[in-house]
């Protein structure tokens, strides 16, 4: 099959992303392989979408490293979506915020053109539209998500705050990955006009329950079609801790990545939260649960897989990539 691997910015990727792992195994498996930062994407003359690429070479790789280097040495040429069999939005609107807003929605409606032209496009573009922003959680089961209002209006955020104890998270809407994630406490709040005034630069605030389990770290897990991945008994799941000072799990926010336990609960908000992923087309997603709760639902380039490789020495890769392989079966029927 020949696919095509979506991202913000291809001089920007390292070996170490999830996306390289999936784009070397395609590789591996004899696939053509093709990258395209958001901004190279196209709408043509004779009503295609497609754009400038970069095709991995005809050659082995013996590591991610030389893989990747290989393809951003290689030079762009024209690609069509009647060339494709299968789409990977792997961009991540929140990179976008501040330097190219512009870039925000592209791999979304341009993968919306694609789709609508044949190729398998995944995520699904029209549900990513939909899960743009953090609201997109709010769909899911009460009993799985942290009590959350969402606003503009700092007194909703003083009352709720007093509500819960004097420990709350504020985030943005929009956005991921960490950024602008605050805990207001005791010696915090007096900074809470200025806290809630800054994240309302880029629009609404986001209040949650603090979870006393967020202290001990997240679970990322990573979910196929609304299912978990697993491979010879281990699930594609790390246990992200953060660094000392730190309320954020973010591998690149300097937290560190361990093995993870699978517990009942876990296993209960896959039940709960699976069946409406796999509806809305969300072919590979990660979740975050602290404690008993979900705290967020990643549909955009959710990483941290290489580390699960890595921890349990096992190929999270290939289930994703046969799984694609199915898809394009399918479509072709």
């Amino acid at each position: 099959m020949k696919i095509a691997f979506i991202v913000n910015q291809l001089m920007k990727e390292t070996a170490a992303y999830t996306t390289t792992g999936l784009a070397l195994q395609a590789h591996k498996m004899g696939h053509e392989v093709y990258y395209m930062g958001v901004g190279d994407l196209a709408y043509f003359s004779d009503e295609q979408m497609g754009g400038l690429a970069r095709k991995a070479p005809s050659k082995q790789f013996r590591s991610p490293e030389t893989f990747l280097q290989a393809i951003k040495e290689t030079e762009k040429s024209q690609i069509k979506a009647s060339d494709l069999d299968v789409v990977l939005l792997r961009n991540d609107p929140s990179a976008d915020i501040d330097k190219r807003p512009w870039a925000q929605n592209a791999g979304i409606v341009f993968g919306q053109l694609a789709q609508k032209q044949g190729v398998v496009v995944l995520n699904d573009p029209t549900s990513l539209s939909q899960a743009s922003n953090k609201m997109y959680f709010q769909y899911f089961p009460k009993e799985v998500r942290p009590e959350t209002i969402i606003t503009r209006n700092v007194a909703d955020i003083e009352a709720f705050y007093k509500a819960n104890g004097g420990k709350i998270i504020l985030k943005p809407l929009q956005g991921s990955g960490g950024r602008n994630v605050f805990l207001i406490n005791k010696q915090e709040v007096k900074n809470l006009n200025q806290i809630v005034e800054a994240i309302c630069r880029d629009g609404f605030v986001v209040a949650q329950e603090y979870l006393p389990a967020a202290k001990n770290g997240d679970i990322r897990l990573f979910l196929l079609d609304g299912e978990p991945i697993v491979v010879e008994g281990h699930y594609a799941a790390i246990h992200r801790q953060q660094k000392e000072g730190e309320i954020r799990s973010n591998i690149h926010q300097g937290g560190k990545a361990g093995t993870a336990r699978m517990t009942k609960r876990i296993k209960e908000i896959v039940e709960l939260v699976g069946p409406k992923l796999k509806e809305d087309g969300m072919f590979l997603t990660g979740l975050d649960i602290v404690g008993n709760k979900l705290m967020e639902v990643n549909v955009f380039s959710p990483g941290g897989l290489v580390h699960a490789c890595e921890l349990y020495d096992v190929d999270f890769y290939s289930p994703v990539i046969k799984a694609i392989e199915n898809k394009i079966d399918e479509n072709r029927l």
